[in-house]
């Protein structure tokens, strides 16, 4: 007797999930170009139920990320509505930020491969991110808390150029040139400086 249809979806929503987090476990070890049998083995499943699930392996790269993106940009609203200030929220965003971008081993390898099939994760990043940094970035001109010209898109470029690490340029190094580019958007650190008159 045939498993009733729910029952078939319950599984498939499982086995999805495990194949996932299996993949993201297997990424931050070895980054996106990782075999898909270590994936599957960690997963449980065969490699076929992976290519069942997702056809390319830029389906499944932007399907790890995709949840880390939403859980990123939906931190925004929450920083602002709990921090002092905008200038505070927007930090705590960029910490945030840069842990994604740094501990995501491969991520960024993948963003600039060229590939086109992973073209949908670029556009997944800035469609997703960019409104949520423009929030915080809007909230801080209100209160006078930035410097004029500084967007959303030439922002999260800097950071990610920042984020890029190397065997002599770790975490810690890039979330400490970030937050010195921080402390150069503050509209306070503007007002001291004598050449803005």
């Amino acid at each position: 007797m045939p498993e009733p249809v729910g029952v078939r979806r319950a599984q498939a929503q499982r086995t999805r999930g495990a194949v996932l987090a299996a993949a993201a476990s297997v990424f931050v070890d070895q980054g996106v170009q990782a075999p898909i049998r270590d994936i599957a083995e960690r997963a449980g499943v065969g490699v076929g139920t992976i290519y069942r699930n997702f056809p390319t392996r830029a389906d499944l790269v932007t399907a790890v990320y995709r949840h880390q993106i939403d859980t990123c940009a939906a931190l925004a609203p929450r920083l602002l509505a709990e921090s002092p200030s905008p200038f505070t929220a927007l930090t705590r965003w960029v910490d945030a930020f840069v842990e994604f971008l740094v501990t995501k081993h491969g991520l960024g390898a993948a963003l600039g491969s060229g590939d086109a099939g992973l073209e949908n994760l670029h556009s997944l990043m800035l469609d997703t991110l960019l409104p949520a940094c423009a929030m915080l970035l809007d909230a801080c001109g209100e209160a006078d808390e930035l410097n004029p010209g500084v967007t959303a898109y030439t922002l999260m470029r800097a950071i990610g150029n920042l984020c890029i690490t190397g065997p002599d340029y770790d975490q810690a190094d890039a979330a400490h040139m970030v937050a010195i580019l921080l402390a150069g958007c503050r509209r306070t650190a503007w007002r001291q400086d004598p050449a803005a008159g």
